[in-house]
C-alpha cells in the first residue's frame, strides 16, 4: 500500500479532489460542479477518485479541506486539517514555483490575488461580491452568444481589436455586449473583448492599491482562457505564468499542509455510501442568536459549529 493524502477544495460553484504521495506527485484528481450540495459533490468527488486509488493501492491515510464549505466536508471526512483558501493556495503554488511573487486567481464565482515575498504572503484580497471578473460571468456570455465557453480564448486569440465592454458590473457589461453586438462588431472582437473585460474588472478590484510583481501565476478555472490569459498580459505589460494543475491549486495545497500535520486518521472511501444530513438552527440562550449548524452521520451527530458562547454548544 502506498500511503497518501486526500485535499479537497469545496467551492460554491466547483469541487475538486488531489491525491499526492509522501513526495507531493498528483496521482489522482478530479473536478466537477458542487451545484448547490457540497455534500452530494463530495460524495460524487470520492466515486471518480475511488477506482484509480483502489486499482493502485492508494491508501488515505489523512484529508486536508478548504473553500467555502471547508468546515462542513472536513467534519464529513474527519479531516486531519482544515484550513483558509489564502493559504492552501499559496502552499500549493509555491510547492510547484517556488519564485512566484503574484498570484492572480479566478475561479467560478470569486477570485483572489495573493502577494507573496521570500516565500511568505505577505498581502492578499478576496472578491466574492460582484460576478462581473469571475467565470460565472463568461458562461453567462457564452450562452448570450451561443458560444461554449471552452472555445472563448481560442476565439479570443484570433482578434487583433478587441472591442470595449463596460466591465464595472456584470449588468453592464451584458447590456454594452448587446450595443456592440447589434453595431456590428465581430464576434471575435467582442469575445477577446469579454476576456479583456475580465482581467480589467479584476485589477481595477480585487488588485486594486496591491503592488503586483513578476514572476506572476494566474490560475483558477479561468485561467485556463488563453484569451484573459493574454488580456493580463497586455495589461500588466508582463508575462503570466500558468500551470496545467492551476484550477486544482487550493486542492493541491491543503493536501500538503495535511501531509505535513504528520496526523494519521482512518479514511475509508464507503464514506461515500454514508447519510450525512446537515440542519441550521437559531441560539435563543443569549442575546447573540447564533446560527448554529450541525451534521449527522447516520442520524448521529458528528460536529456542530457557529455558536459564539459555551450557551450555544451542542453536545454529542
Amino acid at each position: 500500500m502506498i500511503e497518501c493524502y486526500l485535499g479537497i477544495d469545496i467551492g460554491s460553484i466547483s469541487t475538486k479532489g488531489v491525491v499526492i504521495d509522501g513526495y507531493q506527485n498528483i496521482l489522482a484528481e478530479a473536478y466537477l460542479w458542487t451545484n448547490g450540495n457540497p455534500i452530494d459533490a463530495v460524495k460524487q468527488l470520492l466515486q471518480e477518485l475511488a477506482p484509480t486509488c483502489e486499482k493502485n493501492n492508494y491508501s488515505i491515510v489523512g484529508v486536508g479541506t478548504t473553500g467555502s464549505a471547508r468546515r462542513l466536508i472536513g467534519a464529513m471526512l474527519n479531516a486531519v486539517l482544515i484550513k483558509n483558501e489564502i493559504t492552501a493556495h499559496a502552499v500549493g503554488t509555491l510547492t510547484r514555483h517556488p519564485d512566484v511573487r503574484t498570484i492572480l486567481e479566478i475561479g467560478g464565482q470569486d477570485s483572489k490575488i495573493i502577494l507573496i515575498e521570500h516565500g511568505i504572503v505577505t498581502d492578499y484580497a478576496m472578491n466574492t461580491l460582484c460576478a462581473a471578473g469571475t467565470g460565472a460571468f463568461l458562461s453567462s456570455q457564452a450562452e448570450r452568444l451561443k458560444i461554449p465557453v471552452e472555445e472563448f480564448g481560442t476565439i479570443a486569440l484570433t482578434s487583433n481589436n478587441p472591442t470595449n465592454i463596460a466591465a464595472r458590473c456584470t449588468v453592464f457589461a451584458e447590456s454594452d455586449l448587446v450595443h456592440k453586438a447589434q453595431m456590428g462588431y465581430a464576434q471575435k472582437d467582442i469575445i477577446a473583448g469579454l476576456c479583456k473585460s475580465v482581467a480589467s474588472n479584476y485589477l481595477n478590484n480585487v488588485g486594486k492599491g496591491k503592488r503586483i510583481v513578476s514572476p506572476i501565476i494566474f490560475q483558477g478555472g479561468v485561467s485556463k482562457n488563453q484569451g484573459v490569459k493574454k488580456a493580463f498580459e497586455d495589461l500588466l505589460g508582463e508575462p503570466i505564468l500558468t500551470d496545467p494543475y492551476g484550477h486544482l491549486m487550493g486542492a493541491y495545497g491543503v493536501a500538503i499542509l495535511a501531509q505535513r500535520t504528520n496526523q494519521k486518521r482512518p479514511f475509508t472511501w464507503q464514506v461515500k455510501d454514508l447519510d450525512f444530513k446537515t440542519a441550521g438552527s437559531e441560539c435563543k440562550r443569549c442575546p447573540n442568536h447564533c446560527e448554529i449548524i450541525s451534521i449527522r452521520k447516520n442520524n448521529q451527530l458528528i460536529d456542530a459549529w457557529g455558536n459564539r458562547c459555551e450557551m450555544g454548544a451542542i453536545v454529542k
